[in-house]
């Protein structure tokens, strides 16, 4: 069996995603599955280290995950030849400073979204990158979740004929420690520290729109902050500065109307954390992160309405949940394999720093529009 050894850096797995999504159900489980498989007998294993600047914690990801280096000089790991991989999931500031580093260095990069703080660093990002002739990627993970899946199947077979409307809802409640322990970190609901949901959702939902149901064209949007006080890590009581919710509307290139409510300040009666619904002129579904729900126009009652009396249709009723007709992996763990192969066997790979850098636009745009109170439009980058 010939094996592939990829030395990659993994700067920033201390926190909460890197450590769960990328580290232990990403690099970890394909170290565990024997490498990613790309022949009969040739494989590709990675050879992770990892960087941070808590060493205790780091020693503890080691032991916890099987990880057998990490360092806390980012400096020494981007010297080692056998790195050829630099991987980010630091806050977003932080970020830039890390790839041009990478970059100088001569590794491929790839890291987490939003990029950078800015499109004009996300796109200087790319470039470097491009010029220096390196393999890049941005996280998009939303893409390979079951449910979005299930809809790219639909939408293969033409189940809605022409989609007219896309709906968006995402979120729950984040408690805000004054009794109850939050669960997220303090620095999403400071401005100052890069926080705000709508530099964090709305990266995701550009490429959700551009990759599933098309080119985002402009956008509507109005935040919040709902919730004026928090308690951080610390125990000490802090002053929210950033919005904790986003209530947006996106026009897309082929005439499409998407709308997304993004909110850590909502209670959830729906069937996920996230959920899609698409109407066409031919059916509907509903997506969550796994599962897929669909009513056919054949399908579809006829209400009349009517608030005098109870409402005769059972609406949940009318809905076919879409059975398994194939095994989804983990959403990061599939894109990281892609990026390996990318790497190693240069198969393609269009999730680039170019597509994050689109995202962090689309966040910029939204942010304008709030101030402004008006649509924006988004133009090509």
């Amino acid at each position: 069996m010939q094996e592939h050894k990829v030395g990659i850096i993994m700067n920033g797995v201390t926190g909460r995603m890197g450590t769960n999504q990328h580290l232990l159900r990403s690099i970890a489980a394909i170290m565990k599955q024997g490498g990613v498989k790309v022949g009969a007998d040739e494989v590709i294993m990675p050879d992770p280290i990892l960087v941070g600047r808590n060493a205790t914690k780091l020693e503890q990801l080691c032991q916890q995950s099987g990880v057998q280096k990490f360092t806390t000089n980012l400096d020494e790991a981007l010297a080692d030849p056998n790195n050829i991989i630099y991987f980010d999931a630091q806050t977003t500031g932080r970020r830039a400073d890390g790839v041009r580093k990478a970059v100088e260095a001569g590794k491929h990069v790839y890291c987490e979204k939003p990029t950078a703080v800015s499109t004009e660093t996300a796109l200087e990002l790319y470039h470097l990158c491009k010029e220096a002739g390196l393999k890049n990627g941005v996280v998009q993970d939303k893409l390979w979740l079951p449910g979005i899946m299930k809809l790219k199947r639909l939408m293969q077979n033409d189940f809605f004929g022409k989609i007219l409307s896309v709906r968006g809802e995402f979120g729950y409640w984040v408690f805000e420690g004054h009794s109850i322990p939050a669960q997220r970190p303090s620095w999403n609901y400071r401005k100052e520290d890069d926080g705000g949901i709508i530099v964090d959702m709305l990266c995701h939902w550009r490429y959700v729109l551009d990759q599933v149901f098309g080119k985002v064209k402009a956008v509507s949007c109005l935040g919040a902050t709902h919730i004026p006080e928090r308690i951080d890590e610390q125990g000490r009581p802090y002053k929210c500065t950033a919005d904790d919710a986003a209530y947006a509307t996106f026009e897309l290139e082929n005439g499409i109307i998407a709308q997304f409510n993004s909110s850590w300040t909502v209670r959830v009666r729906r069937d996920d954390l996230l959920t899609l619904q698409v109407d066409g002129t031919k059916g509907s579904a509903v997506a969550g992160l796994r599962e897929c729900y669909v009513q056919h126009y054949g399908n579809t009652p006829k209400p009349v309405w009517n608030p005098d009396i109870e409402q005769p249709i059972k609406f949940f009723e009318g809905w076919a949940k879409v059975p398994e007709q194939e095994l989804f992996d983990n959403a990061f763990k599939a894109q990281w394999e892609l990026f390996l192969k990318h790497v190693v066997k240069d198969e393609p790979f269009p999730w680039t720093l170019y597509e994050g850098a689109k995202g962090v636009q689309l966040a910029e745009k939204g942010l304008e529009s709030w101030a402004k109170r008006c649509w924006v439009d988004v133009p090509e980058l």
